[in-house]
């Protein structure tokens, strides 16, 4: 199989956007915690206690628009607009400080993006899926600041293969986190190789619990992240 260049199967990481558009979104105000490595207090504080709505049913809700559409690229327009509208309500429930939340970590499945190709660049492209059929996006973040992404696939409809990245955590302020990654590995088989650079990604947490977690990425994508 010919070697594809770094151009054609950009990774971009699950839950975040590339740096070169790290200008859209909100400057973080200057921050610098000392990221913890274990928490023994229980994240229970929310922004809002005025919302009668059980957090647990949104969270339901949320759940039963985005699974089984293949990450977000099975739903129609207005889909995607209820699922933001989903989204908005549950941000409301979400605690004061969200990077600091022992929460964050685990292994997370993407279950939803509202840009296909923002968890796996040309691989999620409308071209892309018609070479390659997504298994599973998987992102799993292992204090105090380790985060790995994986998307598995069917190449050609029988050949399988992975992409798979791995980089360090940084917070910004308490809700913004920067990660900067290696260089992804490609996985064809019992073949592989790493292609392209590095990557510097961002991405504001605006949700976390026990099941999910609601990412917002620098360009504006929404991400859903369901807990493993």
């Amino acid at each position: 199989m010919a070697t594809a260049s770094a151009s054609a199967f950009r990774l971009l990481p699950s839950s975040f956007q590339s740096k070169s558009h790290s200008n859209h979104h909100p400057t973080p105000k200057s921050f610098n915690p000392h990221f913890p490595r274990r928490h023994n207090t229980l994240c229970v504080s929310i922004s809002n206690t005025n919302v009668r709505t059980n957090p647990n049913d949104l969270v339901a809700s949320l759940l039963s628009k985005v699974v089984q559409t293949d990450g977000g690229v099975l739903l129609q327009k207005e889909q995607h607009k209820e699922v933001a509208e989903a989204v908005e309500e549950l941000q409301k429930y979400c605690v004061k400080e969200p990077v600091k939340c022992p929460l964050i970590f685990g292994d997370w499945d993407v279950v939803y993006c509202s840009q296909p190709t923002s968890p796996g660049g040309g691989y999620r492209s409308a071209i892309g899926r018609l070479f390659f059929k997504t298994k599973e996006m998987i992102q799993v973040v292992e204090a105090p600041d380790i985060v790995r992404n994986k998307i598995s696939f069917t190449a050609l409809g029988f050949f399988d293969g992975q992409v798979s990245l791995k980089g360090k955590l940084k917070p910004l302020d308490t809700e913004w986190i920067q990660v900067v990654f290696e260089a992804p590995e490609l996985k064809l088989g019992s073949w592989k190789a790493q292609y392209g650079g590095q990557s510097e990604v961002k991405l504001r947490i605006t949700y976390v619990d026990e099941k999910i977690r609601l990412g917002l990425g620098s360009r504006g994508s929404l991400f859903v992240f369901q807990r493993i």
